[in-house]
């Protein structure tokens, strides 16, 4: 990194100093390397170490840095797009599918999940935990709403728990012709269980995605997605793949 001139700067130092940082993280610094300490930061570029402070926090907000315990402050992994486009439609578990199946459980949905697939409010359903992993990381975790009527071949013999169970449930969603797909996307913060599974505190910032996937003239399963709202955006087109955003635009592969 080179030495910058902050004494005539009009905006906050921190501001400016966090500019001038992320410009460096492009081009000097590779995803996971440890940046110097924060003595020798804020001694290259002339700055008090809170105000170089103030610049780290503002660039772990915006997904560029990670505080690693143990470890320092390292440059993060490119965000992850979350795909809104109107590309072609597909269930959950396809071949090009990202998401890690983790287990599967049958249980009562929350009140608004069973009205939005217009179940019984007492009616179990399949419940598909599946999560989402970019460069070693945590980024989102999604609860997947099955009606037991759309998967009615499932046998429990075949798969009565965890992952492998999971894997089933949505074999059997895919024979199903599927109509439409139709997402929703609001801004909110981690739960306590949603916390944990992301890596974050509670009440951090997330993104969550309500997908409604449609056959038969009926809801046949609801995604509830939860992203890392520091590592992912949102992206919007005609392409139904994810893209990744950091610096040059590449596809995920």
């Amino acid at each position: 990194m080179g030495t910058t001139q902050l004494e005539s700067v009009q905006e906050p130092k921190y501001w400016h100093l966090k500019t001038v940082l992320s410009e460096a993280l492009d081009s000097e610094f590779a995803v996971g390397e440890i940046l110097p300490n924060e003595r020798d930061l804020a001694a290259r570029f002339g700055v008090a170490r809170a105000t170089l402070r103030q610049a780290l926090e503002q660039l772990e907000l915006e997904g560029r840095l990670q505080r690693r315990r143990g470890v320092g402050t390292t440059v993060a992994p490119p965000r992850v797009g979350v795909s809104l486009g109107t590309g072609p439609h597909t269930w959950p578990g396809g071949p090009e599918d990202d998401w890690q199946p983790a287990d599967c459980t049958t249980a009562v949905p929350p009140a608004a999940v069973a009205d939005a697939l217009e179940t019984g409010r007492d009616e179990p359903v399949h419940i598909v935990r599946r999560s989402r992993v970019s460069h070693g990381r945590p980024v989102a975790a999604e609860l997947l709403y099955i009606p037991q009527p759309s998967v009615p071949e499932l046998s429990g013999i075949d798969a009565p728990s965890g992952a492998a169970r999971a894997r089933a449930v949505l074999r059997e969603l895919q024979r199903l012709e599927l109509e439409r797909q139709e997402n929703a996307v609001e801004l909110g913060s981690a739960g306590a269980g949603e916390a944990k599974e992301l890596d974050r505190l509670p009440g951090a910032p997330v993104l969550v995605v309500t997908t409604r996937f449609v056959a038969g003239g009926r809801t046949s399963a609801l995604s509830v997605a939860t992203y890392r709202a520091d590592t992912c955006r949102l992206t919007f087109g005609d392409a139904g793949d994810v893209e990744i955003h950091a610096g040059p635009r590449r596809k995920a592969s």
